[in-house]
């Protein structure tokens, strides 16, 4: 993961010395909305198998309760976010190779120092631990109840590793190849720039998280602030999932100690 020269100042997109052709601010809106619809219908496919499995027990009077009931399951919920990723990685790829760009060019998927590595791992700390420290001086709760109510039902399914695999692994690389890899590579390149990129796809990455109350939305959209930032500081969307992992691994592990006490 080191870099050549980890001292280096804050490279510019992008590295190599063919530059490919960059969807602007439309195109990447609109493969944007392509890439979170193809999110969307991989997750819900899982959705559809689960409600299908029920078979004849399900009518209409009933279809929202079963609905509600399927989607508020640990098993549900880790099986859709796994199968989202496969659809973002192919709706991805087609966008980026209609511009005639490698895919992982286009993604900066590309190695980091260890500096900034040790300065993300710090700063996201920090980070976190300030956000816990007003909750409690808040006196909201550390942790958001859906955290809690996955957690609860994916124990009771047997899926507690799925569910770990999916928030620590399969949603970072989805959310990061979409927000930090695709979004902010294209929109930094147009009149909004590398601060008009981080903020309007810090945003885009908030609203995939509405399951939160306020509070908790304010804190994810700092936390991909950070992400943002870093992803310019060190031209690599690696360090954007490695730590986005970190950061979910953390709040999966104080859930449970939290819900064990």
């Amino acid at each position: 993961m080191d870099s050549l020269n980890p001292e280096s100042p804050i490279a510019a997109e992008p590295l190599s010395t063919s530059t490919p052709r960059v969807w602007k601010f439309w195109g990447t809106a609109f493969w944007g909305f392509v890439v979170f619809a193809a999110m969307f219908l991989g997750q819900l496919a899982v959705v559809g198998w689960f409600l299908f499995r029920q078979g004849g027990a399900i009518d209409q009077e009933t279809f929202g309760d079963a609905v509600r009931h399927v989607v508020s399951h640990g098993l549900t919920i880790s099986l859709s976010v796994i199968t989202g990723l496969p659809a973002v990685a192919l709706a991805l790829w087609i966008a980026i190779r209609i511009k005639g760009a490698r895919f992982s060019e286009y993604l900066a998927l590309r190695g980091f120092s260890w500096r900034n590595l040790a300065i993300g791992v710090v700063a996201l700390f920090i980070l976190v631990m300030g956000w816990d420290a007003l909750s409690r001086a808040t006196g909201r709760e550390v942790e958001p109840g859906f955290m809690g109510d996955v957690l609860k039902t994916a124990r009771e399914d047997g899926a507690l590793w799925l569910l770990i695999l999916a928030f620590c692994v399969a949603a970072p690389i989805t959310e990061e190849f979409f927000a930090r890899g695709f979004l902010y590579r294209g929109w930094s390149e147009t009149f909004l720039r590398v601060p008009g990129a981080i903020v309007l796809s810090s945003l885009v990455w908030t609203g995939l998280h509405l399951q939160y109350n306020w509070y908790f939305l304010g804190e994810v959209f700092s936390i991909g602030l950070l992400l943002g930032y870093l992803r310019y500081r060190s031209n690599s969307t690696w360090l954007t999932i490695i730590l986005h992992g970190l950061n979910n691994l953390a709040a999966v592990v104080q859930t449970i100690l939290l819900t064990s006490s």
